[in-house]
């Protein structure tokens, strides 16, 4: 297994991390306990030593079954993560009442890595304000939190912020090839690297959008392994990146475990010709967006309730990646007035658009495209 130094905090970890979003379920929806324990025993088994849950899991489901399965183990052979729930605090005495109770439900007297979960720029000087990261440092003195840290998703001037507030023992970004320009992106990255903040990524494979393609893609990477999985590229591209320690895998089938372990114990930096070959992936993706909306929002508000930029964002993305289950969720919950049935084809978007987009003639499009509800390659 790949094993990484973390040299601020004098501790080794795995380079793959499991984490516990995505267990298998049963028909009920609850965690299929013999299946996700007999995948967290595999992992474990073959060095992985960073175990990554958190509060909302699974409903909550995730923090007990995983404090449960690690009870069959040494409490010094893995690292345990979870993370503060912030939505959940309202009064600095919830700090308290929920590390408590995460540490019940866990069954253990301390978390190793423990995260303000889901950073951004509204709830951050909240935080900073009702005094939580105050009293995190403090827990930390106590004894109940070894490492503190933040998970981030917003962008790049936020994470900037927040990373240089204070001296963070590690900090967890989203990361993939396809995304090395959102969030806190390669930018963030480099910003860790030199502030020497040790880094666990999120998202390495886009939630398994990078784990499959159409043939004319999945011909460049067997190009390169014929035996290699499409999603083990979008691993190495992050694990190529000196300064990430661990990336978290949401598995989800022994399969995906078996696969992670092929990548990561025989595990080998991307080649300049690997690396060429991704680049030419993300422009070839990049390059079926159907329009150019770049989100600036001058086109609204639409008089008629259309929210174009949302819509147009779902249209690109579900033919950038090919993929109807990438926009299902956005598309199928968008409140119906905000779909582009609601247009009246008055033309004050098209005005005010700087990239001169023919909108109305686009949102039919967009409609027609997103309501067949499959790709036609």
């Amino acid at each position: 297994m790949e094993k990484r130094n973390m040299q601020k905090l004098g501790i080794e970890t795995s380079l793959l991390g499991f984490g516990c979003m995505r267990f298998p379920t049963t028909p009920e929806g609850k965690i299929d306990r013999p299946r996700a324990e007999a995948m967290l025993d595999r992992a474990i088994a073959s060095g992985v030593n960073y175990i990554d849950t958190a509060y909302p899991y699974h409903g909550g489901e995730s923090e007990p079954f995983v404090g449960e399965v690690l009870q069959k183990y040494d409490r010094d052979s893995y690292f345990l993560a979870t993370k503060l729930p912030l939505w959940n605090v309202h009064q600095l005495e919830d700090v308290d009442r929920l590390l408590t109770e995460q540490l019940t439900r866990l069954r253990t007297d301390h978390i190793d890595f423990y995260l303000m979960h889901g950073i951004n720029g509204g709830v951050w000087p909240e935080m900073v304000k009702m005094g939580v990261v105050k009293r995190l440092e403090e827990l930390k003195e106590e004894g109940k939190i070894r490492y503190l840290g933040f998970s981030f998703h917003d962008s790049y001037k936020v994470f900037e912020e927040v990373l240089t507030y204070r001296d963070w023992d590690f900090c967890q970004i989203q990361l993939n090839y396809m995304d090395a320009e959102s969030q806190a992106g390669l930018k963030g990255y480099a910003l860790t690297e030199e502030r020497q903040v040790p880094l666990v990524i999120m998202e390495p494979v886009k939630g398994g959008s990078l784990a499959a393609f159409d043939e004319e893609i999945t011909a460049k990477f067997r190009a390169h392994d014929a035996e290699a999985s499409v999603a083990s590229f979008a691993l190495r591209w992050v694990g190529s990146l000196p300064n990430v320690k661990v990336i978290l895998s949401g598995m989800s089938t022994m399969e995906q475990v078996e696969d992670n372990l092929k990548t990561f114990n025989d595990f080998k930096p991307l080649s300049q010709a690997e690396k060429d070959t991704i680049e030419e992936v993300v422009a070839t993706m990049n390059a079926r967006v159907k329009n150019g909306c770049t989100g600036c929002r001058y086109c609204m508000p639409c008089p008629f309730g259309v929210d174009i930029p949302r819509v147009f964002n779902l249209w690109n993305t579900y033919h950038k990646y090919q993929n109807y289950n990438m926009v299902k969720h956005g598309w199928e919950h968008m409140d119906e007035k905000s779909k582009p049935a609601s247009c009246a084809k008055c033309g004050k978007c098209e005005k005010a658009c700087p990239q001169k987009l023919s909108i109305r003639e686009d949102l039919v499009k967009a409609a027609e495209d997103l309501n067949k509800k499959e790709m036609v390659l």
